[in-house]
């Protein structure tokens, strides 16, 4: 299945090492994607809210968001993005290494489209980003960015 657009995907993420690997297995996407990347919870509000140095930014067609965030951690940039008329409706993938009860509730209560636990494992890391750039890129249908007021 080719692409109509390029899709663009916002990581929140604060470790190097996940970014990087995340970043490569995208790159061996079958879709056309722009990964951007922002490291704390409060630069992912500034660029969900298009603020400071991020004016000019498109809104993601989906977030990856890790819940051990500096400054503001994922669970709630969750809540403030979901109790935002504009940013509900955007796709966030839950993407960490918590696999606590009270995170994948939390994470479920406050409308998180899906909780994945990141592997340890180089390798079953890779699967798991392949698998959620073959089911949420290649298979569902995302809204479409222009609706979005």
């Amino acid at each position: 299945m080719s692409a109509i657009q390029d899709l663009e995907i916002l990581l929140v993420e604060d470790n190097e090492g996940d970014i990087r690997l995340t970043i490569e297995a995208f790159k061996e996407a079958k879709i056309k994607n722009q990964v951007k990347v922002v490291r704390d919870g409060e630069e992912a509000l500034d660029y969900l809210r298009k603020q400071g140095n991020y004016t000019d930014v498109l809104l993601p067609d989906i977030i990856l968001l890790d819940i051990n965030l500096p400054k503001i951690d994922g669970k709630e940039v969750l809540n403030i993005m979901k109790n935002d008329a504009v940013l509900k409706t955007i796709p966030v993938i839950m993407l960490t290494t918590s696999s606590a009860d009270s995170d994948v509730e939390e994470s479920y209560a406050n409308h998180a489209n899906c909780y994945v636990i990141k592997p340890v494992d180089l390798n079953k890391f890779m699967d798991v980003i392949r698998g959620i750039e073959d089911y949420w890129l290649s298979i569902v249908k995302l809204p479409n960015k222009s609706l979005m007021h």
